[in-house]
This record gives C-alpha cells, sequence and structure tokens, in this order.
C-alpha cells in the first residue's frame, strides 16, 4: 500500500530564477496561496468534510503562541515560527502535507522540505535578509534544540488535537482517537499540558452527553 501512495507523488522541477528579484520575490508571494488552498492531508485520508488548509492551521497556532504566560520564551519568535514551520508544503507536489501512511521514510521528508526551502530562500528571495531569517525559523523549528522551538512543537500537537475535537463535534464523529493518541501524550511545556487536559476533559463531557458513536 506505501508503495502505489509513494508512486502518487510527483516531483515536478523546483522554482527557476527569472534573475529579477521582483519577478521571483512575486513568484514566491504566489506560492504561498497553496497553503490557503491546500487541504490537510489527515483529515482529507479520514473524509472530513471541508478541512481545514495548512494556512489555517499555522494562524491559529500564531495565536496560540500570543496566549502562553511562560515569560520566558520569546513570544514574538514563536509566532513567526508558528507561521513559518509548514512553509515548505506550499512546494506542493514535491512536499506538500505528507502524511504516514505514504510510507516516505522521515529522512526523505526531511530532505524534500529542506530543499524546498532551500528553494524559496536562494531562487526566490535571493538570500535577502527576510529569507534567512525565515530560513532560521524554519531549521530552529526542524532543530527542536530551544525551548521556542519544543513549544512551538508543542502547539503543532495541541492545535490539531483541538482540530479533532471540532470535528468531532460538528459531525458526530468517534473514529479521531488517532489524532489524540499522537499528539496530547507527547506535550512537554507545562502550560500547553494544562491546555491539553482541558481538552481532553471538555471532549470526555461531550461524549458522555452523546452516547456512544450511532446511539
Amino acid at each position: 500500500m506505501a508503495s502505489r501512495d509513494q508512486l502518487k507523488r510527483t516531483y515536478p522541477p523546483l522554482y527557476k530564477s527569472l534573475g529579477d528579484m521582483a519577478s521571483d520575490r512575486l513568484a514566491f508571494f504566489h506560492i504561498l496561496e497553496r497553503l490557503k488552498t491546500q487541504k490537510r492531508t489527515g483529515w482529507v485520508d479520514n473524509k472530513i468534510p471541508n478541512p481545514e488548509s495548512i494556512s489555517d492551521h499555522m494562524y491559529r497556532m500564531a495565536v496560540l503562541a500570543m496566549c502562553t504566560s511562560d515569560q520566558k520564551l520569546d513570544i514574538s519568535k514563536c509566532v513567526m515560527m508558528a507561521i513559518v514551520h509548514d512553509l515548505a508544503e506550499a512546494q506542493g507536489a514535491p512536499v506538500g502535507d505528507i502524511a504516514p501512511r505514504e510510507g516516505i521514510p522521515k529522512a526523505e521528508k526531511r530532505r524534500l522540505e529542506a530543499e524546498a526551502m532551500h528553494n524559496f530562500v536562494h531562487e526566490m528571495l535571493h538570500d535577502s535578509p527576510a529569507a534567512l531569517r525565515i530560513m532560521a525559523l524554519w531549521q530552529e523549528y526542524e532543530d527542536q534544540a530551544t525551548p521556542e522551538a519544543q513549544f512551538v512543537k508543542d502547539l503543532d500537537r495541541f492545535e490539531m488535537a483541538s482540530q479533532a475535537l471540532e470535528y468531532e463535534r460538528a459531525h458526530g464523529l468517534r473514529t479521531l482517537q488517532p489524532f489524540f493518541d499522537s499528539s496530547i501524550p507527547h506535550v512537554r511545556h507545562a502550560e500547553v499540558r494544562e491546555w491539553g487536559a482541558h481538552l481532553l476533559q471538555e471532549r470526555e463531557e461531550m461524549h458522555s452527553r452523546t452516547g456512544p458513536q450511532g446511539e
């Protein structure tokens, strides 16, 4: 099954600079639209009606970052990191929102994402200060070596679980347990763990009111 899924992935050539900064920069601005229109693969696989886009996910993460009371964190950096952490998925076919069921090794996924980011930074944004800032934020998130990167990763987990609960509530589902199992138990930041505990309590109360699925 995984091999068939992998065959569905196509790898068109990456963008080549036209040698004109204005044109290349506009190409980058336009490619960002894909984040608004590309639906998150996990929800598509679960046949969720009108599922969220990649940018929907990142936007709420950014606002969540602003809601923390942790004064030890660089909140501005966390907000920016949340906004760019899935930027490579704008590359579309070469990367996109790769799901685990596709069987693409993590090392290959990281390679594809790094290649996409390199393309954005060098071919489209000409290594400008803004481009290097975006790349540094993305790389810091990938490396997971700073408190800010680890916090944003926890927001990624919490946001996904929040969305899963909202889809369960909206569509009367009881089939999204894997989204909770792969997120909330792995949260490390104390405040986000507290948010997660409240979320799970809300879910339990919701399910106790609605009864077993199909009842």
